[in-house]
């Protein structure tokens, strides 16, 4: 038997090789394990689209796309027939209003905390912003219907009624909780998402763009209007869509003050109904399954689209991101 010594350059030899294979081993575990971490997320996605379409399909079946434009919602046993329309329409009405009053005053205390505030104030405005967003959507509910919704049908209703009751818009009928409730309570869950987006945008505006206009001899007002809000556009307008996903979807606040009304009224002290409302009012009550395929794919239809909004609000919001925060 014959034995074979090595010198002590040939035993580091053997284990620096060893070594890099184990490495090399674990750097292939390591990566294999991190692409089926990254195919997670839209494999579940994927699977949440399989089963709502598997649910929807008898309703998709027998309406088709008559389904999205008629305003007939009728749980008959002998001839049943929904349509989503009016649904539809009081969630676009909802969510468009709630951003209109929410956009500007988001951008306009995003520029405030970063434009005007100390600096020893800003990280305190921001904390207080931010703890808006984390109170749960029931929260919102319970004060809109104890606090918001009493003020509007006993103050802001009369007062508008008055002088512009004229107009659809501000006319009868005039509901206890009403579509404008629903929109003053979804302005006000929206617009911390508005807030840090805008401030994120703001903060990825070179400082030298301020100094170069403030050096021009522009005012405080000017420099932002000229310098800031051009380049940070994209940045409102991604936290605007993201704050427009965050309305087409929300569900608990809302079916507490719109009243469930299922009808399309012009009037903003009416009673509405919205797609989120509508799923969370019937659908623990379906009477056949047909009803509860209806309910599903207006589930569906609802994911798909504030998955899209989503999607591209993240898209218009990426290049302030990928620039970085700065002074």
């Amino acid at each position: 038997m014959t034995t074979v010594q090595l010198d002590g350059d040939q035993t580091e030899n053997l284990s620096c090789s060893a070594g890099a294979s184990r490495q090399a081993f674990g750097d292939r575990v390591f990566f294999a394990v991190l692409t089926g971490a990254s195919l997670i997320a839209p494999l579940i996605l994927l699977l949440f689209v399989a089963v709502l379409a598997y649910g929807a399909w008898p309703s998709i079946r027998e309406f088709g796309l008559s389904f999205l434009t008629s305003s007939v919602w009728e749980p008959n046993p002998e001839r049943e027939r929904y349509g989503a329309f009016p649904f539809i329409v009081g969630t676009l009405i909802s969510a468009t209003l709630a951003l209109a009053l929410a956009a500007p005053a988001g951008i306009g205390i995003a520029t405030l905390v970063n434009e005007v505030l100390p600096s020893r104030l800003r990280g305190t405005a921001r904390f207080l912003i931010e703890i808006l967003a984390t109170i749960p959507s029931v929260v919102y509910g319970l004060w809109g219907v104890f606090v918001l919704a009493p003020w509007v049908s006993g103050t802001l209703q009369p007062a508008l009624a008055k002088p512009l009751g004229f107009i659809p818009v501000f006319g009868p009928p005039y509901e206890p909780r009403n579509m404008l409730c629903a929109v003053l309570i979804l302005a006000i869950m929206v617009l911390p998402i508005i807030v840090s987006v805008s401030l994120d945008a703001i903060r990825s505006v070179p400082a030298s763009y301020r100094e170069a206009a403030l050096g021009l001899g522009a005012t405080r007002w000017e420099m932002v209007r000229i310098a800031v809000w051009p380049p940070a556009r994209s940045g409102f307008i991604g936290g605007c869509i993201l704050a427009l996903g965050r309305a087409l979807g929300e569900t608990m606040a809302v079916t507490m003050v719109i009243g469930n009304g299922r009808r399309i009224s012009a009037s903003l002290f009416a009673a509405s109904d919205t797609v989120a409302s509508t799923i969370a009012n019937q659908f623990a009550e379906a009477p056949s399954d047909l009803f509860t395929a209806a309910l599903i794919e207006m589930a569906l239809l609802l994911f798909v689209v504030t998955l899209s909004v989503n999607v591209i609000a993240r898209w218009l919001i990426r290049p302030a991101a990928r620039t970085g925060a700065r002074p």
